[in-house]
């Protein structure tokens, strides 16, 4: 004999969260897109796959503007105030937030990276495995840093990522800060803008929480503003391992060094002599540490 569901009242009385959620929508009568748009009228920002996986139990709000939003839903579901906030209980364990001093362990100066990185959510920083990172540095004929495109491969280790952090340091601090462009699989979140220390903190946000197990491909491109910086190093450091890193250096055929040196630390160095205007280099397994190139531009050129 089949065993009657429990209505909605039962549900909002004793749960549990997503089964309630999915009773009050289903007997208001709304799609999560109209949903979505009624939360959106009250000045409420959830997409429609965070409502799914609150529903379905995968996720739930626990974040303050995110109990904030479900006191919103309550109203627009037309279900008693705070019924749904009352199944939530007690905070789940969540991933501890990164130390801000960690995250500038391999920057010269640390307490700026710090204080900027404190202004931003890293909490998820140490729950992405890095798959894959591709750099690709453009210099042009004026021997200037144009551009760094990256791309990257990341897989979550727990349920809920939903963002990278890039972090970017000029050494000359008297050039602008670089635009970012060209996002893919990705959308820009919370930045950080320090020209008085050449620092640029961004939230790169994924289109939906990540569950485990999941992997992400990001593309971004930082574009500098004239006048852009002279192009002498280039480097990427690593807190935590990467499966494969790949960094590029693309010269313009005006400006190409005689010799590029590449380095790991920790690992060795060596001179690499530029073929068809372009070094690269390929880390396997590496980090934490330092990879990256440096050059020198002849005097009388």
């Amino acid at each position: 004999m089949a065993v009657p569901s429990p209505d909605l009242g039962t549900l909002l009385r004793e749960g549990p969260f997503d089964a309630a959620l999915r009773a009050a929508i289903r007997a208001r009568g709304l799609s999560l897109d109209r949903l979505r748009e009624h939360l959106q009228a009250r000045g409420v920002s959830v997409t429609t796959a965070t409502l799914s996986y609150w529903q379905s139990g995968r996720s739930r709000p626990e974040r303050r503007d995110s109990v904030r939003g479900l006191r919103q839903l309550e109203a627009v579901l037309e279900v008693p105030a705070g019924s749904l906030v009352a199944l939530l209980g007690p905070p789940r364990a969540r991933p501890r937030r990164v130390g801000v001093a960690e995250m500038g362990r391999f920057w010269p100066d640390g307490g700026r990276i710090d204080a900027a990185v404190s202004d931003v959510d890293t909490r998820w920083d140490e729950r992405l495995t890095r798959i894959g990172q591709h750099d690709v540095v453009t210099v042009g004929p004026g021997r200037e840093e144009l551009a760094i495109h990256s791309r990257q491969v990341l897989r979550a280790e727990a349920d809920g990522p939903d963002r990278w952090v890039v972090i970017l340091h000029l050494d000359e601090h008297d050039r602008p800060l670089p635009e970012l462009r060209s996002l893919r699989g990705c959308r820009l979140g919370r930045s950080v803008h320090q020209p008085e220390d050449g620092l640029l903190v961004v939230e790169l946000l994924f289109a939906r929480p990540l569950a485990r197990g999941e992997t992400v491909l990001t593309e971004h491109t930082l574009v500098n503003r004239a006048p852009c910086p002279l192009a002498t190093n280039y480097e990427r450091k690593f807190r935590l391992p990467v499966r494969e890193y790949v960094l590029e250096i693309r010269f313009s055929p005006d400006a190409v060094p005689e010799v590029c040196r590449r380095f790991a630390e920790p690992g060795e160095s060596a001179d690499v002599v530029p073929e068809a205007g372009a070094v690269h280099g390929v880390a396997l397994n590496f980090g934490p540490g330092r990879y990256g190139f440096s050059w020198d531009w002849p005097v009388n050129c």
